[in-house]
């Protein structure tokens, strides 16, 4: 049976879009197919819903244009509540035969416009939906009470009161308050609604609040207590120039390092460059005369000590002098983006401390962040409870991230990153040891390591090791003659190819010391996998080492290979590629059902090509009759279920793949790039099988979640091996 969570703010500033779309992506996370419904809008006539255009940009979910607030109004006040509802409900219908549950949007009430409270109530009752509160913790008094907590939420929940499916829980949203590190600056604009840090530093303990309250119970859950998490409400550089229509001076920041540059503090420099010192942290933006040549000066050796300043807006309409500009010129050239405005420093101080938080249309990034940080913090077990988990569900990119990363805690494996003073890398092994996802070793020189988690605004927890190539490359030497002295390889051969970190790394793996390797940051493919086949070699089952990347579509996750290691595989082979992946898909809760890409469908065509398809197809069964295999198929054949009704009625596969296996490298990888750049699909991999351990690539472009998600793969992928 559907379900449908109308989402009622109880007051302004309540964070409804991002708590909406928190709760799109937990429950997406979940594997429940969930869509999103706005039915009426607060955005000016002509511009898009935030919320709408978030939810298919992000989440990929289409949803009906919403009725304006103004439409919605006059339909109000000539008395047609009715029609307007029958609008609302056919809009909603559209929506409602695609998915199992709904998240339905309110509007936020304001005394300003007219029968807002009502509408919610009315939307509520025509849709049928279960109501959940959201109350930002801002909107109850300074110093407030259990008493102030329990009456807010009674007359909350008296709006609702006649509505038959009821208020099932609500969402505390806004909870806690600024770090210390966020309000250690005294000097600077705070990019958090002052109220809010007020309101959330006064109120009794939540835990006595929640434990106490006579309203909260079985009937009233608390649902979620999101935090009030200033860092998440940090702009581009490019959203402040934007807004405060700033010019950037000439060669000093292209449009996209200001859109990659995020500013979470901005400091006024009204004070001597000794002074200036500490408010030099990593996404400060500095707001000065343009004629201070001393601040532009120490922002330049910042960036050039690998300090990530967001960027400096000059006032007064002062330009540097130009000798000064040459003298910062490699700061410059590192992308520090000079902004510069006609306004005084006061002025533009004034104009910083008015920006809205509200997240820019195209600021994908953040709300992707938002959304992530608000479903970490909602109650997932009672969620899956309420929404009947045993209907049928899928696996979709945040369902597989979110089950990649519990697998990945609870195997607590030990990975290697060869490549430990890249910066992302070493991002990357600090989220991981953040969020348990594993345990890491850095290899590289500790005081360069820290070095650039400093400059990176990080810092090295105990739990990740670092290790000195210098001084341990020596206790490889021998082992590594053992390993290859098939080859002819002598002590001082091993040592000079232990002067690669990969190769060490490899080594560590291939000595059971850790549980597997990521690398590719910085390294070439080849450079990553050749090691691996050298020293890990295959493990017992396997005839060959292949790979498979893990796309994420909009809708499910697949299961591509072999697309990056064997050129041109025979039957056997290709057989063996096949059942490896299967496995490899199971093991990342993906159920396989196989598709052998060919040519040509069934018996429809013929040669070479086909026919080895075929055999490997009859060799994957024999072998492994547990497994739902079938081909030769076209990929369409495989992939669409209207076309597999025509060319293959009968095919247990057809129409429903989830592991697409290539007859050759090149048509797996032309159809894996083609498809992750024209349908700007993410894609995790490749993820090489066979090894005895498990070593992986990264793209040199990776970012730093996708390094974390890689590692956390690897983890998995080791407790896969063990079984």
């Amino acid at each position: 049976m559907s379900k449908s969570f109308f989402i009622a703010p109880t007051a302004k500033n309540a964070g409804l879009t991002s708590v909406s779309l928190g709760l799109l992506r937990a429950l997406d996370q979940i594997g429940v197919k969930v869509g999103f419904f706005k039915p009426i809008t607060q955005i000016t006539l002509g511009r898009p819903d935030h919320s709408v255009h978030f939810a298919n940009s992000i989440s990929h979910i289409e949803s009906p244009k919403p009725i304006s607030l103004k439409t919605a109004q006059d339909y109000m006040t000539r008395g047609d509540k009715d029609l307007l509802m029958e609008e609302i409900v056919e809009n909603f219908h559209k929506v409602k035969k695609l998915y199992d549950i709904i998240i339905i949007e309110g509007i936020v009430p304001t005394p300003e416009e007219a029968h807002t409270s009502i509408l919610n109530k009315e939307m509520a009752n025509s849709l049928d939906a279960e109501i959940i509160l959201l109350v930002p913790m801002s909107s109850l008094p300074q110093k407030y009470t259990l008493k102030d907590f329990d009456d807010y939420l009674k007359t909350s929940l008296s709006t609702f009161s006649s509505i038959k499916a009821g208020v099932v829980g609500c969402v505390l949203n806004k909870v806690g308050c600024a770090t210390e590190a966020e309000q250690r600056h005294d000097d600077g604009i705070s990019l958090t609604d002052q109220s809010d840090i007020e309101q959330s530093t006064s109120h009794t303990p939540l835990a006595k609040l929640i434990s106490e309250s006579t309203i909260l119970g079985e009937q009233f859950h608390v649902i979620g207590k999101v935090p009030l998490v200033p860092s998440l409400q940090a702009p581009r550089v490019l959203d402040i120039a934007n807004e405060l229509q700033l010019s950037t001076l000439p060669g000093t920041g292209s449009e996209d390092t200001l859109a990659s540059r995020r500013v979470t503090r901005i400091a006024i420099c009204a004070r001597s460059v000794s002074n200036l010192v500490s408010a030099l942290t990593p996404g400060c933006l500095l707001v000065t005369p343009g004629d201070r040549s001393d601040v532009l000066l120490a922002a330049s050796m910042a960036i050039q000590n690998r300090l990530p300043l967001a960027g400096i807006i000059l006032t007064g309409g002062y330009q540097p002098d130009e000798s000064i500009l040459e003298f910062c010129r490699p700061a410059l050239q590192n992308g520090l983006p000079l902004l510069s405005t006609e306004q005084d420093t006061f002025e533009t101080a004034v104009a910083l401390s008015k920006l809205e938080n509200k997240v820019p249309l195209d600021d994908l990034n953040r709300m992707d962040a938002v959304m992530t940080t608000v479903a970490d913090h909602l109650d997932i077990d009672w969620l899956k409870q309420h929404c009947e988990k045993e209907r049928a569900t899928r696996l979709s990119p945040p369902a597989f991230r979110y089950q990649l990363s519990e697998n990945a805690r609870i195997a607590n494996k030990t990975i290697v990153l060869p490549e430990g003073n890249e910066p992302r890398t070493i991002c990357a092994a600090v989220a991981c040891q953040e969020r348990g996802l594993a345990n890491c070793i850095l290899i590289g020189k500790p005081e360069e390591i820290h070095t650039v988690a400093q400059a990176q605004g990080v810092s090295i927890p105990e739990g990740i090791q670092i290790i000195d190539p210098d001084e341990a490359r020596e206790r490889y030497v021998i082992p590594m003659t053992e390993l290859r002295k098939h080859k002819g390889v002598s002590h001082q051969m091993a040592r000079a190819m232990l002067e690669d970190n990969v190769v060490l790394a490899t080594m560590m793996v291939a000595l059971d010391e850790v549980d597997g390797l990521v690398s590719g940051a910085v390294h070439t493919t080849a450079n990553t996998v050749r090691p691996a086949l050298q020293l890990i070699k295959t493990n017992d089952t396997a005839k060959v080492v292949s790979s498979v990347f893990f796309m994420c579509l909009p809708d499910q996750v697949l299961v591509y290979g072999d697309c990056a290691i064997n050129p041109d595989p025979n039957a056997e082979e290709l057989a063996d590629i096949a059942i490896q992946s299967a496995d490899s898909a199971k093991a990342f809760g993906i159920e396989p059902k196989v598709a052998m890409i060919s040519y040509s469908t069934g018996v429809s065509g013929s040669g070479a090509d086909v026919d080895k398809v075929r055999e490997a197809t009859e060799i994957a069964k024999t072998l492994r009759p547990d497994l739902i295999i079938d081909g030769p198929l076209q990929y369409d054949a495989a992939a669409i279920e209207s076309v597999a009704k025509k060319k293959a009625p009968n095919s247990p596969v057809a129409g429903q793949a989830t592991v697409f296996i290539f007859p050759d490298l090149n048509t797996g990888n032309t159809t894996y790039k083609a498809v992750q750049r024209s349908a700007n699909v993410i894609s995790i991999g490749p993820m090489l099988q066979g090894l005895r351990k498990p070593v992986n690539d990264l793209s040199r472009g990776a970012l730093i979640e996708d390094i974390v998600f890689t590692i956390a793969l690897t983890a998995v992928q080791a407790c896969q091996a063990e079984r």
